[in-house]
């Protein structure tokens, strides 16, 4: 605990340094002749256009990242019980995002949660 407090006040410090240090730094820079810009390397139309690029593509990608999600968790799945000490097998059918721990919910909504002596076996639905 005490290396968590004594490490944020090492970063708090660390920043308040080089803050200072860029504001000297800034203030003995007003005093010198201004430079000349020099003519950009890559036209600002390229530049935006790649950013826009880039925005788009991290949104598309994103919005295919959720829908992919979304599409396995509203997979059916055969849920195998086995109990250990007698090798009973129960099977159930479940969605794959209503599958927590120890617990699912059925497609026709009864909760089932499992014992200590219970194993759990998913398998997609054939």
């Amino acid at each position: 605990m005490l290396g968590k407090i004594l490490l944020t006040a090492a970063v708090i410090l660390g920043a308040y340094l080089v803050i200072r240090a860029r504001m000297q730094l800034g203030r003995e820079q007003t005093t010198a002749a201004p430079i000349r810009a020099a003519a950009p390397l890559v036209p600002p139309a390229v530049l935006r256009a790649t950013a826009y690029g880039l925005a788009i593509a991290m949104i598309a990608g994103s919005l295919l990242w959720l829908y992919l999600d979304y599409a396995a968790g509203r997979e059916v799945v055969t849920v195998r019980i086995i109990n250990a000490n007698t090798g009973d097998v129960t099977t159930y059918e479940a969605r794959r995002s209503d599958v927590k721990d120890r617990r699912f919910t059925t497609l026709d909504g009864r909760p089932i949660t499992l014992a200590n002596v219970d194993r759990m076996e998913l398998s997609s639905r054939p």
